[in-house]
């Protein structure tokens, strides 16, 4: 663990924290350099004083220096000099997470779309221990909101381990409200003083589900706002790259020797579950070409009661009729539609065996190619 500060070069900022202010540390990173960004930005809360409990006792608010605007417009012009300078260092393939209150998400919201970013969705986080509103005078403010986004409208390969994250849901889609508890107990960073190291430290929960949703292991994942550094230590743990840009030296020091101490996942532990949509694409055309296929073979379903010849150009025909495994297969049965790679069927010996299982064997080449 190190930490940067400047004069970086080649990828001596991965896996280090750069000391500074965002805006102005972002500036050292390369361009379309970062695969997810997870933003946890000043709220700009407006407290109106110091808030007691009914006991009278003070609440341990976050009231820094570093949350505080002159106005919402000051606050507007630092959102958008942040968000542009994390657009910049943000892979065309990549995406963003940012994370707010009522004070400020929906401020934040209209910046990214301003500046051309795709919302993809506003996750809430439902904390099963939220602070009580002691004024009574509003409802307990129990969630906060998340917005993910990818790098533009045009951008369609973005990370979503989809099908991993419907395994980990009990074979149900994941929905967009997440229940955690907010950091506290052992998990919360106390300083000597026995007091709050961060007065908003996000529990690791919550970072481990965004990072196994929408990267993978080897991704560089940057926290423009690194704080105590939960970011840092939920990437190292699940074999993902970080990069932090933090301006408090006693944060710095918190994080380092946090991140330090954690220990990562084996290969194994991290493999990501994925489906068939997650896999690379692979053209009918393809076995043929590679002479996996012949034109002139003849294809039928498990039953054997329709047949079709391939053509050299990669279609079928059948009874004059003619068109892509897919449409054609689709056509013989008299339905709307149909998956070509599960219908049709090549004698293997006495034996019938989907086209599908070629399809296999040239995505495992595809794989092998690709390291």
């Amino acid at each position: 663990m190190r930490e940067a500060t400047t004069g970086l070069h080649g990828n001596s900022w991965l896996n280090s924290i750069i000391k500074g202010d965002c805006v102005a540390a972002l500036e050292a990173l390369p361009d379309k350099s970062v695969d997810v960004i997870f933003a946890d930005p000043p709220y700009n809360l407006q407290l109106g004083g110091a808030l007691h409990r009914p006991d009278q006792s003070l609440v341990d608010a976050c009231d820094d220096e570093w949350d505080q605007f002159a106005s919402f417009e000051a606050y507007d012009a630092f959102t958008r000099a942040w968000l542009l300078a994390c657009r910049r260092v943000l892979k065309p393939t990549g995406s963003i997470w940012v994370i707010g209150s009522y004070h400020n998400i929906f401020r934040v919201g209209t910046t990214l779309q301003d500046l051309n970013f795709w919302i993809l969705n506003d996750v809430i986080w439902r904390k099963t221990n939220p602070m009580p509103n002691f004024k009574g005078r509003r409802f307990q403010n129990a969630h906060e909101t998340m917005i993910w986004a990818s790098r533009d409208p045009s951008a369609k390969s973005y990370t979503f381990n989809y099908d991993a994250m419907k395994a980990a849901n009990d074979d149900v889609q994941m929905r967009s409200d997440w229940l955690f508890p907010i950091c506290s107990g052992g998990e919360r960073l106390k300083g000597e003083d026995g007091k709050k190291v961060h007065p908003t430290q996000k529990p690791e929960a919550l970072l481990a589900r965004i990072l196994m949703a929408s990267s993978k292991p080897g991704d560089i994942v940057l926290d423009p706002f690194f704080g105590s550094g939960t970011t840092g230590a939920v990437a190292k743990r699940l074999g993902r790259n970080f990069v932090g840009i933090e301006r408090e030296q006693d944060y710095i020091d918190a994080a380092s020797a946090r991140i330090a101490a954690v220990e990562p996942l084996s290969s194994a532990e991290l493999t990501v579950m994925t489906g068939k949509k997650a896999e690379p694409r692979v053209a009918f055309n393809t076995l043929v070409e590679s002479g996996m296929i012949k034109p002139g073979t003849v294809l039928t379903d498990a039953r054997r009661r329709y047949a079709a010849i391939v053509r050299a150009d990669g279609t079928l025909a059948s009874g004059g009729e003619a068109g892509s495994i897919h449409r054609l297969g689709a056509k013989v049965q008299g339905l709307d539609a149909c998956n070509g790679w599960t219908f049709w069927h090549f004698e293997e010996g006495s034996s019938l065996r989907p086209i599908d299982d070629l399809r296999a064997i040239i995505r495992k080449g595809m794989e092998g190619a690709g390291g």
